[in-house]
């Protein structure tokens, strides 16, 4: 059996890494002294137990995504398009605790100086192999859990992001292609948005005042607009009429986004405390109002009403609420549900989006959902100047500012991420192997026992 160039380098790769931790030295968080951050020994026990409980319920996401777009699939692709999802936990665990924690939290690379710098990203050797990532809180990023707790809550974030990109260009694209392209994505495109929003200096939180309470701009609008350009490289399938293999599994991976989606926005406060439970709150109001508001419209346009259809809304919601979760009120957030539901219910029955193969929508209903969670912020958000409705009219200029210009480096900075791995490995499958589909094609694995593994000569 002949094994391809790109398998072994791909296997060096891992092996590399993995022997390169049995040898790193250990570096204790107590030598980590920076002129600005530093360690502080306040744990409190409550914060702890939250913030563990959040990272599970985060980490659950990404499965339950896997189940939600697997179920949304034709027959022939549901298991390669849940391990694309699925396979995020391992590439995007190992990347951030080799570099990738660096480059969002590690000491910020920018211009200025004192209450004027501004940061891009981080270091990406302050971190490495979690150096100085210890059992310690860390001042300013994370002042009542441990370090390592909250470095663990944000690689959960880093996880389901490229997972969400796998549903725009399911069915046609090479799992070794895609391997590479989330890699990529996760340190040139994801780990810089993440420190310009959250880090304390970055450029987008510090400078423009982008309020993203759990990841509305961070994750969503990120893979939202990375879905769009790999639609665009990618091109349309040989047959995009299909019929969902399994509406039950769409209904339980929905189930389990919903779930999670509490750890993802409550989680967010990093504290057992009132913030948490009114982000709690907000999360499934949004997410209710807006399923009920995705079925009800959908019946008034002559469609049927139906459990994708809920689904979908329900999902949608969630996402539009997540960068104000702990910013607004429960009755503020059944509007981000209703109106985020239509429009994103707009542009995916509208005549242009019918131009792209996005395959399930991922744009429609993540980008947008990122875009109308982001101005709904802007406008409503709580606090002193903090929205538009507050008094606040230069921070939301501020804010629609920043919306286009993550707009423009997450769309134009995946496409050409796209087309450097389509350079070095071709992103489609071959016709054939489209037409034989991705669950034989690229895993010989399948659904219907009747069918048997293909030979060597057609995988690719």
């Amino acid at each position: 059996m002949k094994i391809e160039k790109r398998w072994v380098i791909s296997f060096i790769i891992i092996s590399i890494v993995c022997i390169t931790g049995a040898f790193w030295p250990t570096v204790t968080q107590n030598s980590y002294v920076l002129s600005e951050f530093g360690t502080t020994d306040h744990i409190v026990p409550a914060d702890v137990a939250w913030m563990l409980t959040s990272c599970c319920l985060v980490l659950i996401m990404t499965p339950g995504l896997s189940f939600f777009y697997g179920g949304m699939v034709g027959r022939k692709n549901v298991i390669s398009t849940m391990l694309q999802s699925f396979i995020c936990l391992g590439v995007v665990t190992l990347l951030w605790v080799v570099v990738g924690f660096s480059l969002a939290f590690g000491d910020p690379v920018g211009f200025g100086s004192g209450e004027h710098f501004y940061s891009f990203f981080g270091n990406p050797t302050t971190f490495a192999f979690m150096d100085y990532v210890g059992v310690l809180p860390h001042k300013k990023l994370a002042s009542t859990i441990p370090f390592m707790l909250f470095a663990l809550f944000q690689m959960k974030f880093a996880i389901i992001a490229p997972a969400i990109i796998t549903g725009s260009f399911a069915e046609r694209v090479r799992f070794i292609s895609y391997l590479l392209f989330i890699s990529l994505f996760t340190i040139f495109i994801y780990a810089p948005l993440c420190h310009s929003v959250w880090y304390p200096t970055g450029i987008l939180g510090s400078y423009f005042g982008v309020k993203d309470f759990a990841g509305g701009t961070v994750v969503h609008m990120s893979s939202g607009f990375a879905a769009l350009a790999g639609v665009i490289v990618l091109g349309k399938r040989k047959n995009s009429a299909h019929i969902p293999t399994n509406i039950p599994f769409v209904l339980l991976g929905t189930g389990m986004l919903w779930f999670g989606w509490f750890g993802f926005n409550a989680g967010s406060a990093l504290a057992a405390n009132g913030t948490a439970a009114m982000a709690f709150a907000t999360t499934t109001t949004s997410s209710a109002a807006a399923m009920l508001t995705w079925v009800f419209f959908d019946r008034m346009n002559g469609r049927k009403v139906s459990a994708l259809g809920a689904c979908i809304g329900a999902v949608v919601g969630l996402v539009a609420i997540t960068p104000a979760a702990g910013f607004v009120s429960v009755p503020e957030s059944m509007f981000f549900g209703f109106v985020t539901a239509l429009v994103s219910n707009s542009v995916v029955n509208c005549r242009f989006s019918k131009r792209f193969d996005d395959t399930l929508d991922v744009f429609a209903c993540h980008g947008v959902g990122g875009i109308m969670g982001m101005i709904l912020t802007a406008i409503f958000a709580h606090g002193e100047d903090a929205s538009l409705l507050h008094g606040g009219w230069n921070v939301f200029a501020h804010h629609m500012m920043a919306l286009v210009l993550v707009s423009i480096f997450t769309f134009f900075g995946a496409y050409f991420l796209f087309k450097v791995t389509n350079f070095i490995i071709p992103l489609r499958v071959s016709e054939e192997n489209e037409h034989i589909g991705l669950d034989l094609s690229q895993h010989d694995e399948t659904l219907d026992p009747k069918l048997k593994p293909i030979t060597e000569a057609h995988y690719g």
